[in-house]
């Protein structure tokens, strides 16, 4: 499901924008750069917080 929210907000930026994202649980922090990656998209910071949160920067396909 965090997937689909990720995806809409791609979906709403410029090609070459980037989107920062906060994840939490286990799934989403492997699934979202994954899939993210598959669709063409460029991750460009993956960022473990100390509170469990992983911080994520994507860069919109051109």
């Amino acid at each position: 499901m965090t997937f689909v929210r990720v995806r809409l907000a791609l979906d709403r930026l410029q090609p070459g924008a980037e989107l920062g994202v906060l994840l939490k649980g286990e799934e989403p922090r492997l699934n979202v750069p994954r899939t993210a990656t598959e669709q063409g998209h460029t991750v460009l910071q993956q960022e473990e917080r100390g509170d469990g949160i992983l911080h994520l920067v994507i860069r919109k396909k051109a």
